[in-house]
C-alpha cells in the first residue's frame, strides 16, 4: 500500500473566527497554520485566502502574497489553490487563483452544481469546461472535487471527451456537506470503485465526519484531507487549536492502522506531478 498523503485545508472561505478564534485570515496567520500542518505531517496545503477582515477573495495578488510567504516557511509543500472560491463568485473571479507565478502544480476543479447548506454552489457545464481548458493550457493537474455521486460520472465523461485533463486523475470525495452525499463508508466505497485504474483519491469528511471518514480511507489505501475549512473540532466539544492538531490526529490514526505518511516529494511521485 502506498504511503498516506495528508492534505490540510487550512482556512476555507466560510468559517470564521467567531466559530473558532484560530481560523486564519491574515497572511501571517495563514502561514502559521500552513506551517503547523506541514510540521505535523501534511504533504499538501489546500489554500483559500482571505482579506485581513476575513472576507474571502480569489485575487491572484492575495494568492501570490500568501503562496510566496508559505513557501518561505515550507519550501517543499504542495499547494493546491481553490478555484471554488466562495458561493456567488463568478467563474472568472474563481479562476484568478491560478494566475500566480509560478503556475500552481495543482488546483481544485469542482465537478458539478449542488446544494451547499442553504446556498447553491454553481458549477455549470460551461464553467467546468472553461476551468478544464485553463488547466490543460497551463499544465495544472486538477484535483476533482466530487460532492455528489453524479459528479463522478460527469467529470469522467468530460475527461473522455478531452474537456478536462485525464489519467492519471486525482479525486477528492467531499462527503457530508448538508444537502449533498452523506459521509458513509458505503458511499465512499461506491465512489472509489468507479474511478479509473491508476487514479488516486482523497476522502474529506465534513464536520463530525472528519475522522470517521478518515479511518476507512486510511485502511482502503486512499488519502485524507482535514483542516479548519472542513471541521473546527479536534473531538466532540473541543475546538482545535491549530490545523496541525487535526493533521496530527490523522498521523496518529495512520500509525495505529499501520500506514506510513508521505512527504511532499513522495506525494508528488504518487500523484504523478512534475516538480
Amino acid at each position: 500500500m502506498e504511503k498516506l498523503i495528508i492534505t490540510a485545508a487550512i482556512c476555507g472561505a466560510e468559517v470564521t473566527k467567531e466559530q473558532n478564534p484560530n481560523v486564519p485570515y491574515t497572511v501571517e496567520e495563514i502561514v502559521r497554520e500552513a506551517k503547523s500542518a506541514v510540521d505535523a505531517g501534511a504533504a499538501i496545503v489546500h489554500l483559500h485566502v482571505r482579506e485581513d477582515d476575513g472576507t474571502p477573495t480569489q485575487s491572484h495578488k492575495r494568492f501570490q502574497e500568501c503562496t510566496d510567504a508559505i513557501r518561505k516557511a515550507c519550501p517543499n509543500v504542495i499547494l493546491i489553490p481553490s478555484t471554488g472560491g466562495a458561493v456567488g463568485m463568478s467563474p472568472d473571479e474563481r479562476l484568478d487563483s491560478t494566475n500566480t507565478n509560478p503556475i500552481p502544480e495543482m488546483a481544485t476543479l469542482d465537478c458539478g452544481t449542488c446544494n451547499f447548506g442553504d446556498d447553491i454552489f454553481d458549477n455549470t457545464m460551461p464553467t467546468m469546461r472553461a476551468f478544464g481548458k485553463r488547466m490543460i493550457e497551463k499544465g495544472i493537474k486538477p484535483e476533482y472535487e466530487c460532492f455528489e455521486m453524479g459528479h463522478l460520472d460527469t467529470i469522467l465523461t468530460m475527461a473522455r471527451k478531452g474537456e478536462v485533463p485525464g489519467n492519471p486523475m486525482q479525486f477528492n470525495f467531499v462527503l457530508g456537506v448538508p444537502g449533498c452525499t452523506p459521509a458513509t463508508v458505503d458511499n465512499l466505497c461506491w465512489l472509489v470503485n468507479k474511478i479509473p485504474t491508476g487514479s488516486t483519491w482523497t476522502a474529506t469528511g465534513i464536520g463530525r465526519h472528519a475522522f470517521t471518514l478518515a479511518a476507512p480511507a486510511i485502511v482502503m489505501g486512499g488519502n485524507v484531507r482535514v483542516g479548519f475549512e472542513d471541521n473546527l473540532y479536534l473531538e466532540r466539544g473541543v475546538l482545535a487549536k491549530s490545523n496541525g492538531e487535526l493533521v496530527d490526529k490523522v498521523v496518529r490514526m495512520a500509525k495505529l492502522l499501520g500506514r506510513q505518511v508521505a512527504t511532499s516529494d513522495e506525494a508528488r511521485e504518487i500523484l504523478s506531478l512534475k516538480h
